[in-house]
């Protein structure tokens, strides 16, 4: 499915990147798996796909590390 953009909104919205927030936001929202079309067209213009693997690659390995942690204090 594409979206139907102006000449202009389509210069704007390359030129423009969505920051570490924007990215994490996606990201976890990703994680959860609730996205409204809306956002996910947003985030598909403004993010960096770079960014967006980088950043969930981390999440991923954060969350391991959380549940590693909350395992060896129950098993203890």
């Amino acid at each position: 499915m594409t979206v139907a953009m102006s000449p202009d909104s389509k210069s704007d919205a390359l030129t423009r990147r969505a920051g570490l927030a924007a990215t994490m936001r996606a990201v976890l929202w990703s994680f959860f798996g609730v996205r409204r079309r809306s956002d996910y067209e947003r985030d598909a213009v403004a993010l960096n796909p770079v960014h967006v693997i980088i950043t969930g690659i981390a999440a991923a390995a954060l969350f391991v590390v959380i549940l590693l942690v909350i395992v060896n204090l129950v098993v203890r």
